[in-house]
């Protein structure tokens, strides 16, 4: 008989999906990487250019820049999900999880390190099964510290201007219980929903959590927060071992 403390996919309640990365899956990408939390896929690539926004040269700010871009292509659901250009401009949604992506990886970046170039960061999700934003954002730094080592050996930038690892996670209330990096099937009806972004020295970037027709107390946030550390502390983990094997092979 199936193990009733057992999730739909298997997973305990505070388990990870399997997590995946996968280096130079867009070649023309100055950093690449595509990202899985189990069935959901998400392509993050990051490319420099050599000119920063009007604003900043208007107002005499000094430095780089950093700016995301995020999409859902039309294939990545099970109904086909039209492209925002079809519908002359973007999504709520879109705009929402573009902004956070660029947050949260500007949180660690410093800009003058950067110098007058703008990093972009591509995440177009292939498939979705949960999570997007969170994969997006977790692969999104891989992309960029793969770009900026690119860049560093090529003489493009003195220093790594990546002061720390940012990673994310889903944590939230799904039948009454606290569940970690949830799946579509528990994202969808899930009482409580919550996004972590975390630094890997372990500061917080942004918490987003709302109750979906629900409530919830304060100890229950305070024990999906400790759920996600804990979760971020694995995928911040399986970042390192990535870079690290990658880094050494250049």
């Amino acid at each position: 008989m199936p193990d009733p403390s057992l999730r739909s996919d298997g997973r305990t309640a505070a388990q990870l999906r399997p997590i995946t990365f996968e280096a130079g899956i867009a070649p023309h990408a100055t950093g690449s990487v595509l990202v899985g939390f189990g069935a959901t896929r998400v392509i993050c690539s990051a490319m420099i250019e050599p000119k920063v926004p009007s604003w900043m040269r208007q107002q005499g700010v000094k430095g780089g820049w950093l700016t995301a871009e995020y999409s859902m292509l039309p294939y990545s659901t099970l109904e086909r999900k039209p492209r925002d250009i079809s519908k002359g401009k973007l999504d709520g949604r879109t705009v929402e999880i573009q902004r956070l992506i660029g947050r949260s990886l500007r949180a660690v970046i410093d800009l003058q390190k950067l110098g007058d170039n703008t990093l972009w960061i591509d995440c177009d999700v292939l498939q979705a099964d949960g999570g997007t934003r969170t994969a997006s954002i977790t692969g999104a730094y891989l992309a960029a510290r793969l770009a900026v080592q690119k860049l560093i050996d090529g003489k493009r930038l003195a220093e790594n201007p990546l002061a720390d690892s940012v990673a994310a996670v889903s944590v939230g209330l799904f039948g009454g219980r606290e569940l970690l990096d949830l799946n579509y099937v528990e994202d969808k009806d899930a009482e409580v929903d919550a996004n972590v972004v975390m630094t890997g020295r372990g500061q917080f970037v942004e918490v987003q959590s709302s109750g979906e027709e629900s409530t919830f107390s304060p100890e229950q946030l305070t024990s999906l927060l400790a759920m996600a550390q804990k979760g971020l502390k694995e995928l911040s983990a399986i970042q390192t071992a990535f870079l690290t094997k990658q880094l050494l092979q250049r």
